[in-house]
């Protein structure tokens, strides 16, 4: 009798635990593959972060380049937005090989 109502109580535990195993990893609001998910996107996010400070470091060296010294922003201004002076001829040479779906690649 006392190993009857043992079996019992331990088939009762077990099916319990059992049953929130599979509620928690599957049909709870934080179940575990959410969290994975998460733990993942957050790993992606942390990299992300690291590259957008080094970026930023990077241009605001830049920005401090381009604020002391002259030359520096005229070549900028001259390669990024292909300004001249008023008696110069900008002649810009396209790749062909780099701009397939261009029209100027015809």
């Amino acid at each position: 009798m006392f190993k009857k109502v043992f079996r019992f109580i331990k088939k009762k535990y077990f099916i319990t635990i059992l049953g929130l195993a599979v509620w928690v990893t599957f049909f709870d609001r934080y179940d575990m593959i959410e969290q994975y998910q998460s733990r993942q996107k957050l790993k992606q996010l942390e990299t992300d972060r690291g590259y957008f400070k080094d970026e930023i470091k990077k241009n605001q060296k830049d920005i401090q380049e381009l604020q002391t010294n002259a030359e520096s922003l005229e070549k900028f201004a001259r390669e990024k937005y292909l300004m001249k002076k008023d008696d110069e001829d900008i002649f810009v040479i396209i790749d062909k090989s780099q701009h397939k779906d261009s029209v100027l690649a015809e």
